[in-house]
């Protein structure tokens, strides 16, 4: 549920710089802050190439949140989400404290233990064994090495992981088909680790972890980018895989300067996006001219799955009717987003809405239901509606 309201402050330093309210839909105005030159994004360098600053957030009934080091890049806009944790009126007011770590192309991260790219397969002895590879709909991470059982394991809805993941492992200041190329590496990666069982086989209780010495880092918290968020929207039940295997491929990667690895070098897809190659040309300099891009069978956790061609105005049937519903249901929560007659007709008014409903999730405001947005609609729907079988 959105939180109207909240009163938001960012500091460089102990500087206030900006103070903002949320508003219905629980999102402040986009303000403009400082930030390093471009040029130092785009090459390795021991000067950091992002500003960072401090966010202060505070609402009535809920816990304070403090964000230490949101990561500004230049020419792209930053999203700082926030989960705020109610509070009885009983008990003492707590802070939640969020630290971001370094991107890890300029902190000081341990490199990859090497791993075949294909992986033996589950036998099937007390887990589940896919026939396909499908989308999960959270992703269960480890918040340290796979054998700490002081880490936390955290439930990630399985975009936000992928987009986390991908905010952490490049700049955002990248070419769109290097940011595509690097996230269908993290999305392959990913995928397999979930296609294999790969720790649940070991009898572990998650799906991957967030240390580089086995897997590829989430920051818990952090914030993202929009044109990073949009590039995953549109991709992300896409993998990378090879004939004759039915697993998305374990697809490595690592910055190419400071650790080398026998997968992709992150810098080096920079220079080839540079150079004008798209994504899977990229990809194939790295993982071979056999490779080729697959399409996951399902997404778990949405109603329906996308029916093939966007939805606009002129469009009816059953496919609108589930939109005008679910953009309802939604609409209980986010009240900017107008009601719609069910009548399975796609007129202004749905258009309206749903061009409402991009604006306040941050999809290309269109008014069409393309791939993103109609998975979005998808995920938001099942998010509150679970909150209101839950109350």
């Amino acid at each position: 549920m959105p939180v109207p309201e909240a009163k938001v402050r960012i500091y460089e330093a102990d500087k206030l710089l900006e103070e903002l309210d949320t508003d219905s839909a629980g999102q402040t105005v986009t303000v403009e802050l400082g930030a390093p030159p471009f040029e130092l994004s785009q090459e390795p360098s021991e000067i950091k190439p992002y500003s960072v600053y401090n966010v202060d957030i505070v609402a009535p009934g809920f816990e304070r949140v403090f964000v230490d080091g949101v990561q500004i890049l230049p020419r792209t806009t930053a999203i700082q989400e926030v989960k705020m944790i109610p509070i009885p009126d009983t008990e003492d007011e707590e802070t939640q404290l969020i630290n971001i770590a370094p991107n890890t192309l300029f902190g000081d991260f341990p490199p990859k233990i090497p791993e075949e790219e294909v992986k033996p397969l589950p036998d099937g002895r007390g887990f589940i064994v896919l026939s396909e590879p499908v989308i999960p709909e959270f992703m269960v991470v480890h918040l340290g090495v796979p054998n700490d059982a002081t880490a936390k394991n955290v439930w990630v809805p399985f975009k936000d992981y992928i987009a986390n993941v991908a905010c952490c492992e490049i700049y955002s200041t990248w070419t769109p088909e290097t940011i595509k190329a690097n996230i269908l590496a993290i999305l392959s990666f990913a995928l397999n680790r979930v296609y294999t069982e790969w720790y649940r086989g070991k009898g572990f209780s998650f799906t991957i972890t967030n240390s580089t010495a086995y897997d590829q880092f989430y920051d818990h918290g952090r914030n993202l980018y929009r044109n990073i968020q949009r590039i995953v929207d549109e991709i992300f039940t896409t993998y990378i895989t090879r004939p004759g295997i039915r697993q998305p491929l374990f697809t490595q990667f690592c910055d190419g300067v400071r650790s080398t690895c026998r997968g992709m070098s992150q810098w080096g897809s920079k220079q080839l996006g540079d150079s004008g190659l798209d994504a899977l040309s990229i990809l194939r300099n790295f993982y071979g001219n056999d490779i080729y891009l697959a399409q996951a069978a399902k997404v778990q956790g949405v109603p329906m799955s996308y029916p093939g061609e966007p939805l606009r105005v002129g469009s009816e049937g059953l496919d609108v009717r589930l939109i005008q519903t679910q953009l309802n249901s939604i609409s209980n929560n986010y009240p900017m987003i107008p009601k719609l007659a069910v009548d399975g007709i796609y007129g202004p008014k749905t258009e309206e809405s749903v061009r409402t409903f991009q604006q306040i999730f941050y999809l290309p405001l269109s008014g069409v239901v393309d791939f993103a947005t109609w998975y979005q609609i998808s995920n938001i729907y099942v998010a509150v509606t679970r909150l209101s079988e839950f109350g």
